[in-house]
């Protein structure tokens, strides 16, 4: 047993410890209701058709993100043996969450929160999606999943998903008009702009996922000689 295990209780075949198992189901449940609550509000509106509401839904680069990080806190306690289960628990993955997780609060506190004033049920999904969601998966991350084992050009990877949502936004604005976020609304800002801000944005990952590849290696480097 290696310190990790030690400290953070029995382990099981999957090798999962009883404090994480609890953590991430406490996680998953906070983060699957603010997922459930959120839908409810966006498809609830008189003033937008229920398929039209649920797109938008899914065009949020927040939503999809706080969906794979609730899936990555479900299935390794969940359905253990599956090969979805797996995948969320490589190291890399988990980390590629990270970085857009990290990114979805940062957007949301420097750039979107100053332009409007939810309230009520609204503002208990954002805080959920933007402030307890992300601090708890870094939680898990810093605590729960293996360190020293991810490559560098691995952030080249997770780059896939950021821009296929950009050129996805794109192309659904184009056909519909509808821009989920203000600094890819081609309507008011021109291609020029909004291209720019891919740009920036994709820097930004990138810079991210370098960090937290660099915090990987050091955390790594310090359980070394802990399990060897």
């Amino acid at each position: 047993m290696d310190e990790r295990d030690a400290s953070h209780g029995p382990v099981d075949e999957m090798g999962s410890t009883s404090m994480e198992r609890w953590f991430r189901m406490v996680a998953a449940s906070i983060a699957w209701f603010a997922i459930g609550l959120q839908y409810y509000l966006v498809t609830h509106k008189p003033d937008v058709a229920i398929i039209e509401a649920t797109i938008r839904y899914f065009s949020y680069f927040t939503m999809l993100s706080n969906i794979l990080v609730a899936l990555a806190m479900t299935l390794p306690w969940l359905a253990p043996n599956s090969a979805l289960a797996a995948f969320f628990s490589r190291p890399s993955v988990r980390t590629a969450l990270a970085t857009y997780i990290i990114i979805v609060a940062a957007i949301y506190h420097v750039i979107l929160r100053p332009l409007w004033n939810p309230q009520g049920w609204q503002l208990v999904a954002d805080m959920i999606e933007h402030v307890a969601t992300p601090g708890l998966y870094m939680v898990d991350w810093l605590l729960f999943v293996p360190k020293g084992t991810i490559a560098a050009k691995s952030v080249l990877g997770w780059l896939i998903f950021p821009i296929a949502y950009a050129a996805y936004s794109l192309i659904h604005g184009a056909v519909t008009g509808y821009y989920p976020y203000p600094f890819l609304n081609v309507s008011e800002l021109g291609y020029e702009r909004v291209l720019v801000n891919m740009a920036a944005l994709a820097a930004t990952f990138a810079a991210l996922g370098l960090v937290l590849v660099a915090i990987d290696r050091m955390l790594g480097a310090e359980e070394a000689p802990k399990t060897g």
